[in-house]
């Protein structure tokens, strides 16, 4: 058994089971639980996904929203088990991987992407 196959198997029992399917452009919530001192509450992250990068257990996507005019970015691991549960509100469409071009754009521009037909 070579290395690739045992750091493969060790990672193959953190691996989440269910995955969900999102894309680059999809509107999402991220409910991702935080410790604060002995108390643990479920704190809700909603935006839309502007990159995704890595494979296997380094997986992790970024998600961007506007608060109070501000640009808020934060990247998760896919696999974490902080993240309780990830809603897609809305399906994007988006013609390139990374949707970096957004952090330049302002008010409701910085958050539009062309809707998805399904």
């Amino acid at each position: 058994m070579g290395r690739m196959e045992k750091i493969a198997a060790v990672e193959q029992k953190y691996l989440k089971k269910d995955k969900i399917k999102f894309n680059i452009g999809d509107s999402v919530d991220i409910h991702f639980r935080i410790t604060e001192g002995d108390k643990t509450r479920v704190q809700l992250f909603s935006g839309v996904v502007i990159a995704q990068k890595g494979s296997g257990l380094n997986t992790m996507f970024t998600v961007r929203h506007i608060s109070y005019g501000e640009g808020v970015e934060r990247t998760f691991p896919f696999h974490s088990p902080l993240i309780e549960k990830i809603a897609v509100k809305k399906r994007g469409k988006a013609r390139r991987a990374k949707l970096y071009y957004l952090r330049e754009r302002q008010g409701k521009r910085a958050t539009k992407v062309k809707e998805q037909l399904t």
